[in-house]
């Protein structure tokens, strides 16, 4: 009894509701100053006032990415929040957090834009043609997805209620896991940015790359950590359900946490179909998921 309430007085520290209010205020702040900033950096170079060699400071549209990039960190916090309390909320967010990443390069796609007749020759033109329809794509299968979480997930009450003892136990094991999540990726994220900075800094050529590959920079090792998570829960929900669906469920949910993770070191419209497979290929898994619970057909026979 004595460690369930410190498990739970350690949770409300960094992952009450209080906390996720709070939090949602500071990153907001920081988003709207980190913006203004950003301009202000363009109009000083656009000047000549200092002399910064980067894409992200040649075009005000650019300066967009920066408030998305905070935004981008908000996300990963509520996806933390959201693993106690429904594995398809959980996922859910992963599926918003990849969206957020494709929109924050459509913004940096845009800067790059070339405007030219031979549209489909251009690359970036190409790319941004990618990921404007790649956001679309996500946008609509995300939005079907939410629809087809099943109702009780929208309470732990009655899950708790419906499920038995052994719910408890599995609660219990991913607060502690959200909890050591907290820790664990405001070290990867402060260690993944300050490589990339001193590798842009100390050495123009790799710092060229790095450039090149901003955006994966964090959210590649992340979803990594989130694939060791997804995995220790599925093996962790055995105790508690045995049910073909539900690990068919927990199972499809990897492999898209998966996917999402090898687009990273993909390029161009491989990429953008590896995104939007994974997301199609989550949502699908959950249409037949919920299938099986209308017709409780594991139940039988």
């Amino acid at each position: 009894m004595k460690k369930d309430l410190m498990i739970n007085r350690v949770f409300d520290k960094v992952l009450s509701l209080k906390v996720k209010e709070r939090s949602e205020r500071v990153i907001l702040s920081i988003a709207i100053i980190s913006y203004l900033a950003h301009l202000i950096l363009i109009l000083l170079a656009n000047n000549d006032i200092i002399h910064i060699e980067s894409k992200l400071l040649t075009n005000p549209i650019a300066a967009i990415y920066t408030p998305f990039s905070f935004i981008l960190v908000y996300e990963v916090y509520l996806l933390i929040f959201f693993l106690p309390k429904s594995i398809s909320f959980y996922i859910g967010k992963q599926y918003e957090i990849i969206t957020l990443i494709v929109i924050r390069r459509v913004f940096k796609d845009i800067s790059n834009l070339e405007l030219t007749s031979k549209w489909f020759q251009s690359k970036s033109d190409l790319q941004f043609t990618y990921d404007t329809v790649t956001s679309l794509a996500l946008f609509i299968i995300i939005y079907f997805f939410y629809q087809n979480i099943p109702k009780r997930e929208y309470s732990d009450k009655e899950s708790l209620q419906e499920q038995g003892s052994n719910i408890h136990t599995f609660i219990k094991l991913k607060k502690i896991i959200a909890t050591l999540l907290v820790p664990i990726l405001i070290i990867l994220a402060i260690y993944t940015l300050s490589v990339w900075a001193n590798t842009t800094v100390s050495d123009y050529g790799n710092g060229t790359l790095a450039f090149k590959n901003i955006n994966n920079i964090f959210f590649d090792e992340f979803f990594t950590i989130l694939i060791i998570v997804d995995v220790l829960l599925l093996l962790s929900s055995f105790f508690y359900s045995d049910k073909f669906h539900k690990i068919i469920r927990n199972s499809g949910f990897i492999i898209s946490t998966i996917l999402i993770k090898i687009s990273f070191s993909t390029e161009g419209i491989v990429n953008n179909a590896l995104i939007i497979g994974a997301v199609l290929f989550g949502f699908l898994i959950l249409l037949i998921h919920n299938k099986f619970e209308d017709n409780d057909i594991s139940s039988k026979g």
